[in-house]
């Protein structure tokens, strides 16, 4: 068993659902749309600041797409040309070290002896079954998951049956591009931090992540044209809405994995505006929209942001 969730973890990109965070759920979920015929949105999820020292770029991510999402916007592209130091949330690559792995599977599984089953209401429990039997799964075969690691083996599993890859994921295309063109590469947060932000949530806050997870799996076939639809016209108020939807009954996941971590990342964000390197920095799309988003935290902050 321990293979096997070994070979989950080095196909995805596991916390960076985490978290546009996967928001967690829902950037994954918004990810599942596929490529319309439509013309070129008039704008996109790109953002800019100038000052007088430099361009800083900010790219909102979908983390999961199919092969059928490119070629990309001609003003991404033209960010990516133009910045010499890309951003990223986190190190991708450190996320799939063995090491890293190991630690990630330490958080996300019961010791011997306890059950996840033991550990989550019974009207949990009954949709979840009636989830894993949907995919084909038996319960007992994750019996040792906690519900924060089951709720993102979940959301992994349901986008990789319908055929979405995080290979074709904003990040991982630009980190693979960057090393490949020998960019500066840059961090927001460490690989430890990522992994205690869900690894370390609280009993309560796991449940209730898993319970919402269960449910936007209900409708991620039905509001997944819509969300990706809102992210290529570059749509805020559209796709703040389908975002920030599964946030409504939880406010402290919210502030644990989106509005803190927002808040920290512009004070390193505004030392980038001071340096003569154009950047692009490249984090999940729900960190940049909303009244609590970057975009808006730097207005706050005098910066004039043009969206692309």
């Amino acid at each position: 068993m321990a293979n096997y969730f070994k070979l989950r973890l080095n196909r995805c990109k596991p916390i960076a659902f985490a978290m546009c965070s996967f928001i967690l759920v829902m950037s994954a979920i918004g990810s599942l749309a596929q490529q319309t015929q439509e013309a070129a949105p008039a704008k996109s999820c790109l953002w800019e600041v100038r000052t007088s020292a430099n361009s800083l770029y900010l790219l909102g991510s979908l983390h999961l797409l199919k092969s059928s999402a490119y070629p990309l916007a001609a003003e991404i592209e033209q960010a990516y040309s133009a910045s010499q130091r890309i951003v990223f949330e986190t190190d991708i690559e450190a996320m799939l070290d063995p090491a890293v792995q190991a630690k990630m599977l330490e958080l996300g599984l019961y010791p011997e002896g306890q059950d996840l089953f033991q550990n989550i209401s019974g009207r949990t429990k009954r949709k979840l079954e009636e989830k894993l039997e949907d995919l084909g799964m038996p319960p007992s075969y994750f019996s040792r998951f906690k519900p924060w690691f089951l709720a993102v083996t979940l959301t992994t599993l349901e986008l990789q049956r319908l055929g979405f890859n995080p290979q074709y994921g904003i990040d991982l295309h630009f980190y693979t591009r960057a090393r490949a063109d020998e960019k500066e590469l840059a961090y927001l947060e460490t690989v430890e931090f990522q992994l205690d932000l869900l690894g370390n949530m609280t009993a309560e806050d796991q449940q209730a992540f898993l319970n919402q997870t269960l449910k936007d799996l209900e409708v991620s076939a039905e509001m997944a044209d819509e969300m990706m639809s809102a992210w290529q016209k570059g749509d805020t108020g559209k796709l703040s809405d389908l975002i920030f939807k599964s946030f409504k009954a939880h406010p402290g996941i919210e502030d644990r994995l989106l509005t803190r971590r927002n808040r920290n990342w512009i004070k390193q964000i505004k030392k980038m505006l001071n340096t003569p390197q154009h950047t692009l920095v490249i984090v999940g799309a729900g960190h940049l929209i909303g009244p609590q988003g970057v975009i808006e935290l730097l207005k706050q902050e005098g910066y004039e942001v043009k969206q692309k």
